[in-house]
């Protein structure tokens, strides 16, 4: 009996709803239907009694239920211990510069005074290529802005809330300015990240821009933060950035607020519900909140 096809029973059963499971499970409804089949005649037995709109379980498949639910948990425990143990406590960290700033570095020094024997590696990615590596198992845990749209398996933890800033050239006419309004921004060059990289900061913006009636021109798409800063800094365009960027900035930009302000920025911490009970990972998960919360206690906002 394959622990994939037990899985697509057991999320139908739990659901009620061949349908529903389906999506859960980023499955077509006929493919889940086709699992479900394999696992009867895997095992010899009906495990649904179908009609024309819904199903209900028969007695093997209440059994099954209960107990594969079981089966499955010592499954994934084990498989837990098997990777934890062949890492030798390797943490694999996705992350993006300019949202962990002055919240990564502590987090890890804490983190290792903890457990001295664990290794931290870190990939500097973007928000999309994060989430893949945590689905694919390459990654143990991300630092990002949780997806729009929810992914399945995946439990957040919340690290910081940051506030949203302009990256001005100090050439720039809005350079003299100690606010921006969002009329400042109206027919602006506007360096960006890349849409396919950075959808849901696309998403953001452009909701952003048209509740406040802005038209701005994008001057540039960018793959990351250094990208991003370059472009500013040669006089591309300006940026939306968010407050921790300011560690990252040369003496050529600044830094404006912004009034009113998009919604925040909600950085947090990502793993796997597998990965939710290692608990060397929820000690790293716990060091970034409390980095975070020191670090907002002493945020600055621009000049």
């Amino acid at each position: 009996m394959e622990l994939r096809l037990l899985r697509s029973f057991i999320a139908a059963a739990e659901d009620g709803n061949i349908s529903k499971a389906a999506a859960r499970l980023s499955l077509t409804q006929p493919a889940l239907s086709r699992q479900i089949k394999s696992l009867e005649d895997d095992l010899g037995v009906p495990l649904l009694e179908r009609g024309a709109h819904s199903f209900s379980l028969t007695a093997s498949g209440e059994l099954l239920l209960r107990e594969g639910r079981a089966l499955l948990e010592r499954a994934d425990h084990l498989e837990q211990r098997i990777k934890t143990a062949a890492r030798a406590q390797t943490l694999r960290v996705g992350y993006s510069p300019s949202l962990t700033a002055g919240i990564l570095a502590p987090a890890m020094e804490a983190f290792s005074q903890l457990h001295p024997k664990a290794r931290v590696e870190l990939s500097d990615l973007s928000s999309t290529e994060m989430v893949e590596g945590l689905q694919k198992g390459a990654l143990d845990v991300i630092v990002t802005v949780p997806p729009g749209k929810e992914v399945p398996e995946m439990v957040w933890t919340p690290v910081q809330k940051q506030r949203w800033c302009v990256a001005v050239p100090r050439q720039h006419a809005l350079a003299g300015k100690t606010t921006l309004l969002p009329a400042d921004l109206d027919g602006q060059r506007l360096v960006v990240y890349n849409q396919r990289e950075y959808p849901d900061y696309w998403a953001l913006l452009s909701g952003w821009f048209k509740s406040q009636g802005i038209k701005a021109r994008v001057a540039s798409e960018c793959d990351g933060v250094t990208s991003l800063i370059s472009a500013v800094e040669a006089g591309l365009g300006v940026a939306l950035v968010v407050e921790r960027i300011a560690c990252l900035v040369p003496e050529r930009i600044v830094l404006k607020t912004l009034q009113p302000q998009p919604a925040p920025v909600c950085i947090s911490a990502g793993v796997t519900t597998r990965q939710a009970r290692d608990k060397v990972l929820a000690v790293f998960v716990e060091e970034l909140k409390r980095a975070g919360e020191v670090f907002a206690s002493g945020s600055h906002h621009g000049e």
